[in-house]
């Protein structure tokens, strides 16, 4: 297995033998997205942790443990395999024990979802950690893991994209890196020898915005102005049939705020938005009751095979009223707001949604739906997202239920 490394990513794998960088307590790499950076730090972990210890505990740690294995664990043991490494995984457990020459350690693997995994790593002695995609975790999480380094001679290796300015990893780590005693390195693509430029440009035209700034240029900043800005009517609004040869819809159900519905239809892999249900309240002047929004579902599914309902997971009792009448086949939506948009971002810029132009709702908020300039992250205002949050649900289980890591082809009626 022959893999070239850029000067950045072999600094990143042998700092810790450089006179230069030796005596850092800890290295962040911070970039763009597909820039080298995790292989080339889990590498550098491991040939650190394999030659400086022996018999000891080592954390290596992800968003979830199932992302972790995927995204670091399988291409790190097929490498340590081929150059002299031993790598016995007990996947019931979460650990790796790995040897090379005289030295065995053992790597447990750890997933910092939200605030109750702190209590995962509680209690356990690490002569070492290694967090990827460390701004996705809890600080709770974070700094659990730190403290539980304890042993002489350990270090602290940090790897993330990055977020907001106001992100409390950028502030407290990055900024302080010095204050820390932490060697940081940003990764552009260009870091990346095993990239090639037309690789390069495909990811350039799938971010805008503050995703292109972050993911693309790798830098921290803020998210302003429209959610949307690549959307376009006279590339992503269309009118005229469409012969579909599948079908979904997918529901944000509101009482007092309004409830949108789409009808989504799959045609030679693009996704069309065919018609839409949009129903507020305020403006009708009175409320439905679920059985009455119900009824308005049953019309914009006419003769149509739909083969899921997507529904907002908040909506308890419409998803039981959905299931009552046996039908349709109803899940649960994927909620994560920002990992959303940013899937319906890169859809949008890769001219794979388009939408009917009788969705007169869904064409209104793509227009009004904005970032929250006041709040300290990321957040969309919530005014005038409904038919946002049944397109960002949709979106969501198309990726989800294709397995595709980016977005599937779509299209919307217009």
């Amino acid at each position: 297995m022959l893999i070239r490394f850029s000067p950045k990513q072999l600094v990143t794998m042998n700092w810790w033998l450089d006179e230069r960088y030796s005596s850092k307590d800890a290295l962040i790499c911070d970039g763009a997205v597909r820039s080298g950076k995790t292989f080339s730090m889990s590498l550098g972990f491991v040939m650190w942790a394999s030659c400086s210890f022996s018999g000891n505990s080592f954390a290596i740690c992800g968003k979830t443990v199932t992302s972790l294995r995927r995204n670091v664990i399988t291409p790190l043991i097929a490498f340590l395999s081929a150059h002299g490494f031993t790598c016995s995984e007990k996947i019931s457990a979460n650990y790796i024990d790995i040897s090379f020459h005289s030295n065995t350690n053992r790597f447990y693997l750890f997933g910092g979802k939200d605030e109750g995994s702190a209590a995962l790593i509680q209690g356990i002695t690490l002569s070492g950690v290694f967090l990827d995609e460390v701004a996705l975790m809890p600080r709770s999480f974070v700094e659990q893991a730190l403290a539980r380094c304890s042993v002489s001679g350990s270090r602290m290796w940090f790897n993330c994209n990055p977020d907001n300015p106001s992100h409390w990893f950028y502030n407290e780590w990055i900024k302080k890196a010095e204050e820390k005693n932490a060697l940081c390195l940003h990764f552009t693509m260009d870091d990346n020898p095993s990239l090639s430029e037309a690789v390069k440009e495909r990811y350039r035209r799938m971010y805008s915005g503050s995703f292109y700034d972050r993911f693309v240029l790798g830098r921290w900043t803020a998210a302003e102005g429209v959610v949307y800005p690549m959307f376009n009517a006279e590339k992503h609004v269309y009118s005229g049939e469409v012969e579909c040869e599948s079908f979904v819809i997918s529901c944000d159900y509101g009482t007092v705020n309004p409830s949108s519905f789409g009808l989504w239809g799959l045609s030679g892999g693009v996704w069309y938005r065919l018609g839409e249900y949009y129903y507020s309240s305020k403006r009708e002047g009175s409320s439905r009751t679920d059985e009455e929004h119900y009824a308005a579902l049953e019309r914009l599914a006419g003769s149509h095979d739909i083969s899921r309902i997507i529904v907002d997971p908040s909506a308890a009792s419409f998803i039981e009223c959905i299931r009552r009448h046996g039908r349709f086949r109803v899940v649960k939506a994927d909620n994560d707001v920002i990992s959303g948009i940013r899937k319906v971002g890169t859809a949008l810029k890769q001219n794979k949604l388009r939408i009917h132009e009788s969705c007169k709702d869904i064409i209104r908020e793509f227009s009004l739906y904005r970032w929250n300039e006041k709040a300290g992250n990321d957040a969309p205002v919530k005014e005038n997202d409904h038919a946002m949050d049944d397109l960002r649900y949709f979106v969501s289980d198309m990726l989800r239920h294709s397995g595709e890591d980016a977005p599937i082809v779509m299209s919307i009626a217009r």
